[in-house]
């Protein structure tokens, strides 16, 4: 099987690296580290007009119709800064979801940059994140006669701790547990409390639903399937973004380790210092061809697409964790130092393994998948 980009693709690649240049040019990566919000009207203006909030919202819609292998193109990009904002959080998170939740006025709104979404799905736990969900949903009015999907309103009680850019999203789609099992609740305005978080270059809030009024999305029923679905795919695409970040921290230290001269010569040509680059390769390559594999799985709605999904997200976190850490190592002390882009590519690396399902339970679930 042929996994190289289509010359449209690769294209797309050019277009994306010359438009991000510029962040890293105008030193605006590191200027959103200390803005509370983490991006700019302008910014995320700039962004709507290139279409970025549609690439995967289908043209009826006012999107482009791409897919999941079109995206990791985009994301491998966005990795490599590692970008701020509101990107993922909306254009990929929330996107995603409401286009399997079959809210097309939703996709709209998203495609067109009017308004900015996140998926706050997250509760903690090391295992399944949809498992791990405790918000519970209740009918608003339930002592009057309402119950059921049908009701118009709802209340959500519950806590999610960690929610992408839920801080400054306009819209939230909250996964939460109502009568009939796990399903998806728009919570319009979420305003959640902006908390720490070790990717400094992006934004974390926690969002407390205290009676929080909501409508339910989608189909009635259990969601949880389809809610699988949307997890597997935003697992891709945050794969993606790490091998991006990945491939830049290489980079880097292959150009460190031939301008850093030590014993009159560079250290380049150190066998240490080769056989460290080396397997570093080794390692972004696997990440590189399992990303690619899964995100065409999904696309083509393959029978191994679970699977893919997992064994995927089970490894690119570690490889890319190694990556970015011996990164670190080969420029040696001043790697540890501010001024130097190697820990803002490992701490993005270091969050995304982390979200949406960690390696661990991943490779047990592909440990499950292969067994059955």
């Amino acid at each position: 099987m042929d996994f190289t980009f289509s010359p449209e693709q690769e294209d797309m690649r050019v277009t994306v690296r010359a438009f991000l240049a510029k962040f890293t040019a105008d030193g605006q990566v590191r200027a959103m580290v200390e803005d509370p919000r983490g991006f700019t009207d302008a910014w995320w203006d700039e962004v709507t007009d290139l279409g970025w909030p549609g690439l995967l919202v289908p043209e009826r819609l006012g999107g482009s119709g791409l897919g999941m292998v079109d995206l990791t193109v985009v994301q491998e990009e966005c990795g490599r800064l590692p970008l701020p904002g509101p990107f993922f959080s909306s254009a990929v998170c929330a996107t995603l979801a409401v286009l399997r939740l079959g809210e097309d006025d939703l996709g709209r709104r998203l495609a067109a940059g009017r308004v900015r979404g996140t998926l706050a799905l997250e509760e903690g736990g090391s295992g399944d994140p949809l498992d791990a969900v405790g918000v519970v949903a209740r009918p608003d009015g339930a002592g009057s006669g309402a119950a059921g999907p049908e009701a118009a309103t709802w209340r959500l009680e519950g806590v999610k701790p960690l929610v992408l850019d839920g801080h400054t999203a306009d819209l939230a789609i909250v996964a939460a547990r109502d009568p009939d099992g796990l399903a998806a609740f728009l919570v319009e305005d979420p305003a959640g409390t902006a908390v720490p978080a070790l990717d400094v270059t992006r934004k974390m809030a926690r969002l407390e639903l205290d009676g929080r009024p909501a409508r339910r999305l989608g189909p009635a029923g259990d969601q949880s399937a389809l809610l699988a679905r949307v997890r597997d795919d935003i697992d891709v695409a945050l794969c993606a973004e790490t091998v991006g970040a990945a491939e830049r921290a290489l980079e880097l230290a292959i150009d460190y380790s031939k301008a850093r001269v030590q014993f009159d010569r560079p250290i380049a040509t150190f066998q240490a210092i080769k056989h460290k680059i080396v397997d570093m390769l080794h390692q972004l390559e696997l990440a590189r061809v399992g990303t690619h594999y899964a995100a065409w799985a999904s696309d083509a709605e393959d029978v191994e697409r679970k699977r893919a999904a997992a064994m995927c997200k089970g490894f690119v976190g570690e490889a890319s964790a190694m990556v970015t850490g011996e990164s670190i190592q080969v420029h040696g002390g001043v790697g540890f130092t501010w001024d130097v882009d190697c820990h803002l590519l490992f701490r993005r690396v270091k969050q995304d393994d982390v979200l949406f399902g960690r390696q661990g339970w991943q490779r047990a679930r592909l440990a499950d998948l292969v067994l059955t």
